[in-house]
């Protein structure tokens, strides 16, 4: 096994993109940019084709692009001949391995590994925005060992690959399902040709409340602390719910958790972000422990001929989230209001057409959660190999 620095891998200079700005689709030619390469690395179906192709830039099997700036400075892309002709952007460096010392594949998947993603946190220069230039992607050394076992190492990681891949696939199409049988049971709702009532939100809300309604900030400030530790009470962020990041939680003692009364969580509950990522929602989960609503959200309760879980897939369907997001105001810092929030308009079926909704989803969660734990044991067995090829 020798030591590289990647410069020394490439048969060519690490050159940056074309900075083609113009861009319109001809059919012919791809225009790959940083937005275009998705987590696992694959080119997502946005199309757009530069008009004028400097043959430079063309990508040739097996050359592997490294982003260069903003926030996904890091992450890379394995070029394939099966994505059609593709020329690279300004933001991308290529490295065109030379592939009788290294396979693009083992290239690729060094950087999915520990090794990498810490050269990557201790090399971006923070001044306006992330940033690894030619340079320092050029003096990044690894060990690499020879074809042989280089071959062996990727057939083993592209098996579990393509098991993740065939998993994710999997809870997909479950979505998918899901989403069927709500038009198979509802129909569409904005056109309600089935003839359901509708009616704003507000009107079958028991509940909506948020942070600031357990008093003024002053009395907030000074009551709640919040600990990284766990305490007496969770303190519910979106971010929480977003990631399912249980180890990043927020608690509260059991002081703070009274002076939040008004805003106490048991779960089931419909949560939406009040700025920022302003209308996004949430469905709070089943808990086991006190929590309470943290700040930036509203928390929605509604009577009993409301299904929440009817009422989350519908809120999180393209018609509800169309209808959310004209209440929500603002060019920069996304808002909406509580009385916004209540003016949302809702379809509401018989409660025994949301109950029977809710069922089917029940019992296709169960294989969710099935796919799910077969995808997070491919996933930690990936994790596995890939500190102890790369560490």
């Amino acid at each position: 096994m020798k030591r590289y620095k990647l410069k020394d891998l490439s048969i060519s200079k690490l050159e940056y993109g074309s900075g083609a700005a113009a861009c319109e689709y001809d059919g012919n030619t791809r225009y790959v940019r940083i937005t275009d390469i998705d987590s696992d690395g694959k080119l997502g179906d946005d199309i757009v084709s530069p008009n004028n192709v400097d043959e430079k830039y063309i990508l040739n099997d097996g050359d592997v692009l490294f982003a260069r700036t903003g926030a996904t400075v890091g992450k890379t892309y394995r070029y394939h001949k099966e994505d059609g002709r593709c020329l690279y952007a300004g933001f991308l460096i290529r490295v065109i391995p030379n592939q009788k010392i290294i396979r693009p594949d083992y290239l690729y998947y060094f950087t999915k590994s520990p090794q990498y993603n810490s050269f990557v946190q201790s090399s971006m220069k923070v001044v306006a925005q992330p940033n690894i230039n030619a340079k320092q992607y050029g003096d990044l050394e690894f060990n690499v060992p020879e074809l042989v076992v280089q071959d062996e190492i990727i057939e083993k990681l592209s098996k579990i690959v393509r098991v993740i891949d065939a998993r994710k696939q999997e809870l997909l199409k479950l979505d998918e399902l899901i989403k069927s049988r709500f038009v198979e049971l509802f129909g569409d709702p904005a056109t309600n040709e089935k003839g359901f009532i509708k009616a704003p939100m507000g009107d079958y809300m028991t509940l909506l409340t948020d942070f600031s309604s357990n008093g003024s900030y002053k009395t907030l400030d000074s009551g709640v602390t919040m600990y990284d530790e766990p305490n007496f009470a969770w303190m519910v962020r979106t971010t929480d719910l977003e990631s399912g990041d249980m180890t990043a939680n927020k608690y509260i003692d059991e002081k703070a958790y009274e002076l939040l009364a008004k805003s106490k969580i048991y779960g089931g509950e419909i949560i939406m972000n009040k700025i920022g990522s302003a209308g996004k929602i949430y469905l709070m989960p089943q808990i086991d422990m006190p929590a309470s609503l943290g700040r930036n959200a509203f928390m929605f309760r509604y009577d009993e001929r409301i299904n929440v879980k009817f009422l989350y897939h519908l809120l999180t369907s393209e018609y509800g989230q169309r209808e959310i997001q004209q209440y929500v105001r603002g060019a920069v810092t996304k808002t909406i209001t509580k009385n916004d929030a209540r003016a949302v308009l809702i379809i509401v079926p018989p409660i025994e057409l949301q109950n029977e909704f809710e069922a089917f989803v029940g019992q296709v969660d169960k294989s969710k959660v099935v796919v799910q734990k077969a995808l997070d044991e491919a996933q930690l067995l990936f994790d596995s190999l890939m500190q102890k090829y790369f560490g």
